[in-house]
């Protein structure tokens, strides 16, 4: 067996190997190329384990290595403390580092996602990321506007109404042609929007969990495939508590002795994922049940911006039992759960 440990870089990256008894067989900086890559590893011969960084573009390695048929060990950036605590830090030692924690079964390792759940990842993220450029574009609208003195006081700007109230505004043709411009580019970004939606309702379409997670209020078609993409095999997680945890909703915790301090969120994990939750959340909470009342109650205690953290999390615990056993668990009892700690967890405490 070859430990191999990959420094991996935009345009060149450091490759160190070792055979089981740590002796080192190559120490080498290679273009991202994958012809030299695959050449290294036929110079090694036999049968190679990879140890690479959850660093920046890492997917088309590992798809390169999938397709070689060598096996991966994708390392926990946030957790590989012999890397980012060494006292010479080059991007060969950061190689054999890799390699030796890989020989030794000491690596953090981070989930890797089949290559369709990544392209699924992807598919959503491109739609969230043309959705807050049009709303860039919108605001500038809005701000065209506000400089030239215009009070529209619609709801809806850009629909047929507000877009016939924007072609009769008499204004300076340099102030014209910006808004035409803004108002072409917006256009664009809908056509585009457009198509990306139609893909998305084709995959949830074809998958039946989607079915199951919105019967969830809140969580409608974008949700739910977000929440399938992001979380990706669920059965990693032993509960609902250690996926709260890995999604960035539960509080920091400082403990010394008998002094226990909790703190806010700790933000780690998906953000588009806590964005979602928090999207979905918002929705849920103006029908009558359960997380409304959990909602209200916290609301009153912590303010808005806590109350919906809490129903977000609620939210994504309800999500794990839907993804792990294929039905959604009854509400009230999860309003139950909620009183009996969805208030600490929200400001800090762990549930159940």
């Amino acid at each position: 067996m070859v430990y191999v440990g990959i420094d991996l870089h935009r345009k060149t990256s450091h490759v160190a190997a070792f055979d089981e008894e740590g002796l080192e067989l190559l120490s080498r900086r290679v273009t991202n190329d994958p012809e030299a890559l695959c050449a290294i590893f036929a110079e090694l011969g036999g049968e190679a384990k990879v140890a690479l960084e959850a660093a920046f573009g890492w997917e088309w390695l590992a798809d390169l290595l999938e397709a070689e048929g060598i096996e991966l060990h994708l390392a926990h950036p946030r957790h590989t403390k012999a890397i980012a605590a060494a006292r010479v830090k080059t991007d060969a030692v950061d190689a054999r580092t890799l390699a030796h924690l890989l020989r030794a079964d000491l690596l953090p390792e981070a989930y890797i996602a089949p290559r369709e759940l990544r392209e699924l990842r992807e598919l959503l993220r491109h739609h969230i990321g043309l959705t807050r450029l049009r709303t860039a574009l919108k605001n500038r609208v809005h701000g065209l506007l506000a400089r030239q003195g215009v009070q529209h006081g619609r709801a809806e700007l850009f629909g047929p109404e507000g877009r016939t109230f924007l072609g009769e505004l008499s204004l300076p043709p340099p102030t014209r042609r910006r808004l035409e411009s803004l108002l072409a580019l917006i256009a664009d970004f809908d056509r585009e929007l457009q198509a990306v939606k139609r893909e998305i309702r084709a995959c949830a379409k074809d998958d039946p969990r989607v079915d199951v997670l919105t019967q969830i209020p809140g969580v409608g078609l974008f949700i739910a495939l977000l929440v399938i993409a992001e979380v990706g095999d669920v059965t990693r997680f032993p509960s609902a508590r250690h996926l709260a945890s890995w999604s960035g909703l539960t509080p920091r915790v400082r403990n010394s002795g008998e002094r226990v301090r909790l703190g806010s969120i700790s933000h780690q994990g998906s953000g588009h994922l806590r964005w979602g939750l928090v999207q979905a959340a918002q929705t849920a909470v103006r029908a009558e049940g359960p997380l409304k009342t959990t909602y209200e109650r916290i609301k009153h205690r912590r303010g808005s911006k806590v109350a919906k953290v809490a129903v977000a999390r609620e939210i994504l615990t309800l999500c794990y039992y839907g993804l792990r056993d294929g039905k959604i668990r009854r509400l009230d009892a999860a309003a139950a759960r909620a009183n009996s700690g969805l208030a600490m967890a929200s400001s800090g405490g762990p549930i159940g």
